[in-house]
C-alpha cells in the first residue's frame, strides 16, 4: 500500500509501506536486515514442515496473483492511492508462515527488478509487510472466526475483511515506528500519517481479501467434492 501526502519534517511527498532507501538510518536498516533475514529463515523452515509438494503450484499461483494485484492502484481521497498487499490473504489460505515467505519473495522482486521499495531496507519491509502484516491479519482472522463461527460463509467473509483491514494497518504502524526510530519523523507524526491513511486504504485491502478468500475457498471445496465423487 502507498500514499502521497504533503510532507512535514523529513517526510517526502510519497511514503510507502514498501519503505524506500534513505528513509531509515544505518542502525535501523542494519538491525532490521538481520531481523528480517532471521524471520524469513524461520518462516521457510516452518513452511517446509507444513506445506507438501502438492501445494507448491498453488503457492506459485497465489504469489503471482499477489504480485499482479499490487500493480493496480486505486484512489482513496485527494492525491492518496493504495494497492492490494496480500499477506493476510496468503496467511488465511496457507498459514502466516507462508504469508511471510510469499511476501518476502514479492518484496525482493519489487526491490531488485522494479525499484519499488529499497534494497538496503528489504529486511525492514519483510518485517513490516511480511511478518507484522501476515501475523496480525492471521491472528485477527482466527479471532473473528472463533467468535463468529466457522460454518458460515458470510462470517468467513466478514472475518477476512476485518483481517485484511487490520493487517495493513498493523503493517503501517510498524513502518511508523521504524521511521520514528530513525528520526525521519516524530513518533506521533509518523504513526498518525501512516495509520490514518492506511485505515482508509485498508478498506480496499479488506474487500479484496474477503472476495478472493471466499472465491478460493469455494474452489477448494468444489475440488474436494469432485475428488470424493471419483
Amino acid at each position: 500500500m502507498s500514499y502521497k501526502t504533503v510532507h512535514n519534517y523529513k517526510l517526502e511527498e510519497r511514503l510507502l509501506v514498501h519503505i524506500p532507501d534513505g528513509f531509515l538510518d544505518a542502525k535501523v536498516w542494519i538491525t532490521t536486515t538481520a531481523a528480517g533475514a532471521g524471520a524469513l529463515a524461520y518462516a521457510l523452515k516452518r513452511t517446509n514442515m507444513t506445506i507438501g509438494r502438492q501445494e507448491a503450484p498453488k503457492l506459485a499461483v497465489l504469489g503471482a496473483f499477489i504480485f499482479a494485484a499490487q500493480m493496480i492502484n486505486f484512489p482513496i481521497a485527494g492525491a492518496t492511492s493504495g494497492h492490494f498487499l496480500g499477506g493476510t490473504l496468503a496467511a488465511i489460505l496457507f498459514g502466516p508462515w507462508v504469508g511471510i515467505v510469499l511476501m518476502s519473495a514479492v518484496l525482493a522482486v519489487q526491490a531488485f527488478v522494479f525499484q519499488d521499495g529499497g534494497i538496503t531496507v528489504l529486511g525492514a519491509n519483510i518485517l513490516c509487510t511480511g511478518l507484522v502484516g501476515s501475523m496480525a491479519g492471521y491472528a485477527i482472522y482466527a479471532g473473528c472466526i472463533k467468535w463468529l463461527g466457522r460454518n458460515n460463509k458470510a462470517a468467513g467473509m466478514i472475518a477476512a475483511f476485518v483481517a485484511g483491514w487490520g493487517g495493513i494497518v498493523a503493517a503501517s504502524a510498524a513502518v511508523g515506528l521504524l521511521l520514528a526510530w530513525s528520526g525521519t519523523a516524530p513518533l506521533g507524526t509518523a504513526m498518525s500519517a501512516m495509520t490514518g491513511w492506511h485505515s482508509l486504504i485498508g478498506i480496499g485491502e479488506g474487500v479484496i481479501t474477503a472476495a478472493a478468500a471466499a472465491y478460493l475457498v469455494d474452489r477448494k471445496a468444489d475440488a474436494a467434492l469432485k475428488a470424493a465423487s471419483v
